[in-house]
C-alpha cells in the first residue's frame, strides 16, 4: 500500500462536521446497521441513507471551499479528498491500495481581450495544449456565429487556407463541431497560428467555456500540440470576431505529477471472478464537482462502508478514479497495467457518474445497444447488466432510457479489453426534452445539470430524489453481483444467491433514447 497523503485535520472530523450540518443525519439510519452484516439487498439498501451518501459529499464541499473552490486532479482539492476516502475506508476496516499514476497537470489558461474592448473571460482547459503567453490578432477560422449547428470550424485544413498566418503573434479563433479538439489545434498549428482560441459551439448547452481532451488525434496517436489553447464561451467567440480584436492568451507550464486512484477489496470465495464499481473522484478546475462526480463517489463509498462486514462469494473491488476529467485517465492508466490474466478475473465493471442531477432522467448504459445510437453494444454480458437495472427500475414503478456507451466515462478503459460493463447516468449538458419533462418532472429546454462544469456544481446541485434512488441502485447492483454474476458470466459462485428475474407487469418502463447524448 502506498503513503497516504494526510491533511491537517482527519477524515472522521470533516464526515461529523458534514454530518452536523445536514439535518436528522444523525438519527437517520437505523442503529442496526452499525452492527449487523448486511448480507441481503434489502438489509443494505436500508443502511446506504441518502444522508448517508450527503454527508459525504458536504466533506467534498468542504474540501473544495478549503482548497480553491474545487477537487481537480494535480491540485490540492483532489489529494484532500483522497485523503478523505482514504480514511473512511480505513474507518470502516479496509485495507487500501493508492494505485498511482503519471499526470501532467495543466492550470486553467486565461484569455484577456484588448481590442476593440478589453474583457478578460472564463475558461476551459484542454489536455495536450501546449504551454506560454501569446499576444496577437484573433484571426476566426470558418466560424458559424449566426448558425452555430452549422459549424465545421477548423475541422479540415482547408479551413486555414487564403489567411495570411505570416504576423508574429497570430491567434487562432476557432468554433467548437464536428470534429476533435486536437483537429482543430492541430490544422490551426500546421497553418502557422501561434495559439487558438476554442470558444464553445453556441448551440443549447453548448454555451459556456469549454473544456477537453486533446491528447489525441481520432486514430489514437498522440497529437503532441505545442502551441497554447484554450477554452472560451460562446459569447466570448461572439466578442473576439470583431474587426481588430486582439488578445492575449496564457496557459502555465504543465507540471509532471503522479496522481492516485484509490482501491478499497472486500475479498470474496472466488478471488479469480471479480466483481468492480468504481466513480471518478476528481472535479474540473472550474467548480467543486459536487454532483459532478461526488454523486457517484459518494454513492459508492457509502455502500462500501455498509458492506464492509460483508463476506461475499465474489471479490469485490471498489474504485475511485483520478483525472478523469482530463481524459479518463486514471482508469486507463490502471487497465492498461492489468496482466491478461488480471483482466480475465474482473466479471464485470459498473460505472456510477454524475447519478444525482437536478434535472435528472435515469438513464442506463445501453449494453444490448437498443437505441441504435452511437457506439453499439458492450461486451458480451453488458445487456444483462443493463437489464438488471431495467429490473431496478422498473420494480420501483419508474421509466428509464438507455444512453450510449459513448465514451465520456471510466467505462471506456473495460470495455476497450472486453470487460462487460454497465452503470446509471442522470444527464450533463444535454437539454431535457418535453417528452421527458412529462415523464419525470424538472423543465424541458434546459440542461440535465445547469451548472455542468461550472462553479455552481455544489452541495446544492442536486435532486435528492434521483441520488436516493440511485445510491439505492448502486447498493442493490454490487451486492447482487458479489453474490452471484451467473446471468453475466456463467459463474453462480458458491451458494444458492440468485439474481432477481421478475415479470414486472404493467407495461414497459424501459424506454428508448436516439438523441440524449452527443
Amino acid at each position: 500500500m502506498f503513503a497516504k497523503l494526510r491533511l491537517a485535520f482527519g477524515a472522521a472530523l470533516i464526515l461529523s462536521l458534514a454530518v452536523a450540518a445536514i439535518p436528522g443525519t444523525a438519527d437517520a439510519k437505523s442503529p442496526a446497521c452499525d452492527k449487523r452484516v448486511n448480507n441481503t439487498v434489502d438489509k443494505l439498501v436500508e443502511c446506504v441513507t441518502i444522508e448517508g451518501v450527503r454527508a459525504h459529499q458536504a466533506a467534498f464541499q468542504a474540501i473544495a471551499d478549503a482548497n480553491g473552490d474545487n477537487r481537480a486532479a494535480g491540485t490540492p482539492g483532489y489529494d484532500a479528498t483522497v485523503d478523505y476516502v482514504v480514511g473512511v475506508l480505513e474507518d470502516a476496516g479496509y485495507d487500501v491500495e493508492l494505485n498511482p499514476f503519471p499526470f501532467t497537470f495543466t492550470a486553467l489558461g486565461e484569455l484577456e481581450q484588448l481590442s476593440p474592448v478589453s474583457v478578460d473571460y472564463d475558461t476551459g482547459s484542454f489536455s495536450g495544449s501546449g504551454t506560454g503567453e501569446v499576444i496577437g490578432a484573433v484571426i476566426p477560422v470558418d466560424t458559424s456565429i449566426a448558425d452555430p449547428s452549422a459549424s465545421t470550424s477548423g475541422c479540415e485544413p482547408d479551413d486555414f487556407n487564403g489567411i495570411d498566418w505570416s504576423g508574429e503573434n497570430d491567434i487562432a479563433l476557432v468554433q467548437r463541431g464536428a470534429c476533435f479538439f486536437s483537429t482543430k489545434a492541430t490544422n490551426a498549428e500546421a497553418a502557422g497560428a501561434e495559439a487558438i482560441i476554442i470558444f464553445n459551439q453556441g448551440t443549447p448547452g453548448r454555451e459556456g467555456p469549454v473544456s477537453g481532451n486533446a491528447s489525441n488525434l481520432p486514430d489514437g496517436t498522440p497529437s503532441n500540440i505545442s502551441i497554447p489553447m484554450v477554452g472560451a464561451p460562446f459569447a466570448a467567440g461572439d466578442a473576439l470576431s470583431a474587426d481588430g480584436s486582439t488578445a492575449r492568451v496564457t496557459i502555465a507550464p504543465a507540471v509532471e505529477t503522479t496522481q492516485f486512484n484509490i482501491l478499497a477489496e472486500l475479498p470474496g470465495k472466488n478471488d479469480d471472478n471479480v466483481v468492480m464499481a468504481g466513480a471518478h473522484l476528481d472535479s474540473v478546475q472550474q467548480g467543486p464537482g459536487v454532483q459532478d462526480n461526488g454523486s457517484g463517489s459518494a454513492a459508492i463509498l457509502e455502500t462500501a462502508v455498509q458492506m464492509a462486514k460483508v463476506k461475499p462469494r465474489n471479490t469485490v473491488r471498489f474504485a475511485w478514479w483520478g483525472a478523469e476529467e482530463s481524459g479518463l485517465i486514471g482508469s486507463t492508466q490502471y487497465v492498461a497495467g492489468l496482466s491478461q490474466e488480471e483482466i480475465d478475473d474482473i466479471a464485470l465493471y459498473l460505472n456510477f457518474d454524475m447519478i444525482g442531477s437536478p434535472n435528472f432522467v435515469y438513464f442506463i448504459y445501453d449494453g444490448d445497444d437498443s437505441a441504435g445510437v452511437g457506439a453499439g453494444p458492450g461486451p458480451e454480458g453488458s445487456a444483462q447488466i443493463e437489464t438488471f437495472f431495467e429490473d431496478f427500475y422498473a420494480d420501483r414503478g419508474l421509466p428509464s432510457l438507455p444512453t450510449d456507451f459513448s465514451g465520456r466515462s471510466d467505462y471506456g478503459p473495460f470495455i476497450a479489453v472486453g470487460i462487460p460493463a454497465g452503470g446509471l447516468f442522470t444527464g450533463a449538458e444535454v437539454l431535457k426534452t418535453e417528452e421527458q419533462a412529462e415523464i419525470w418532472g424538472g423543465t424541458a429546454g434546459e440542461q440535465y445539470d445547469q451548472c455542468y462544469h461550472l462553479a455552481c456544481d455544489t452541495f446544492d446541485n442536486v435532486s435528492l430524489e434521483a441520488l436516493d434512488v440511485n445510491s439505492d441502485a448502486v447498493a442493490a447492483s454490487t451486492l447482487t453481483y458479489a453474490m452471484n454474476t451467473e446471468d453475466v458470466n456463467g459463474r453462480r459462485g458458491k451458494g444458492n444467491f440468485k439474481l432477481q428475474n421478475r415479470d414486472h407487469g404493467g407495461g414497459d418502463h424501459h424506454m428508448h433514447a436516439h438523441d440524449m447524448m452527443e
